[in-house]
C-alpha cells in the first residue's frame, strides 16, 4: 500500500491514533512567533495544526496528498485545503506565484522523495520554515527485528538540506506505551507512522513474535530554518 493510499484508507481514524502527531503539532505551533497573517502548511492531516492557531490570519493554504484527509479538515475563511503531493510540480505550479510568511509542517516532510528540492521551492515562496519530522529512528528496535530500512529520512538527511539555510534544530525522543501487543500492532498500522512498509505474513509473524517490548520508540526534529539570502 502507497503512503497516500494508507493515509486515505485510516483517514476517518486518523485521530484516535495521532498521538505524538498531536504532541508535536501543539509543541510546533505553540513555539511560532509574530503571529504569521499568510502561511502554508505542507501535510495538513485532519487539521491539527490549523486547531491551534489562535490568532487571526489573511491566507491559509493546507496541502495533504490523501484527498480523504483533505475532506475532513476544518473548513474556515480564509482557508484553502487542496489536494497536492508536494514533491510534485503541480504543487509548485500550485504555490510559484505566493507570497507565505512562514511555511509549516508537522509530520510530513519526512516523506519527501527528495527533500532537498522541496525545501528549494519553499524557500522561492517564504522567507521562514517551521518544521517538524520523524526520523529514521522512529520505531528503530522494530527495524533491527526486520532488517528493513526505515522509509523515512534520518536525522543526517534532514540537517544535510537545511544546514543550507540558517537552521536551528531540537531532537526529543517519545516512547508510547500500550497494555498489550495488539493494541501496539494495531497502532502501528492505523497511525501513519510507518509509512510503505511491506512485510510477508513470515515475517509479520516473527515480527509479532519477537519484538518483546510493550512501547514504540519515536524519534522527532524540531526545525526553524531562514533563508538568509532572501532576508
Amino acid at each position: 500500500m502507497t503512503i497516500d493510499k494508507h493515509f486515505s484508507t485510516h483517514a476517518n481514524e486518523y485521530d484516535n491514533y495521532n498521538i505524538i502527531q498531536r504532541i508535536v503539532s501543539k509543541a510546533l505551533v505553540r513555539e511560532i512567533k509574530d503571529n504569521p497573517k499568510n502561511i502554508l502548511e505542507l501535510g495538513c492531516g485532519s487539521g491539527q495544526i490549523f486547531r491551534e492557531i489562535k490568532w487571526p490570519i489573511n491566507k491559509y493554504k493546507a496541502i495533504d496528498f490523501s484527498q480523504n484527509m483533505c475532506n475532513i479538515h476544518p473548513k474556515a475563511k480564509n482557508l484553502e485545503v487542496k489536494c497536492f503531493d508536494f514533491d510534485s510540480d503541480e504543487f509548485y505550479t500550485e504555490i510559484k506565484n505566493d507570497n507565505y510568511d512562514l511555511v509549516i509542517s508537522s509530520s510530513a516532510m519526512q516523506w519527501s522523495r527528495d527533500i532537498d528540492k522541496l525545501v528549494k521551492r519553499l524557500f522561492e515562496v517564504t522567507n521562514k520554515i517551521d518544521c517538524v519530522l520523524f526520523t529514521d529512528n522512529t520505531f528503530k528496535s522494530i527495524y533491527k527485528i526486520t532488517n528493513q530500512k526505515a522509509a523515512i529520512l534520518s536525522q543526517k538527511e534532514i540537517k544535510n538540506t537545511f544546514d543550507k539555510y540558517n537552521s536551528t534544530y531540537e531532537v526529543f525522543n517519545y516512547q508510547i506505551n500500550f497494555d498489550t501487543k495488539k493494541e501496539l500492532f494495531s497502532y502501528i498500522k492505523k497511525s501513519g507512522v510507518q509509512g510503505d512498509v511491506k512485510l510477508s505474513y513470515k515475517d509479520a509473524k516473527n515480527l509479532y513474535k519477537n519484538y518483546d517490548k510493550l512501547y514504540l520508540e519515536f524519534e522527532v526534529i524540531f526545525i526553524k530554518s531562514n533563508n538568509l539570502s532572501e532576508s
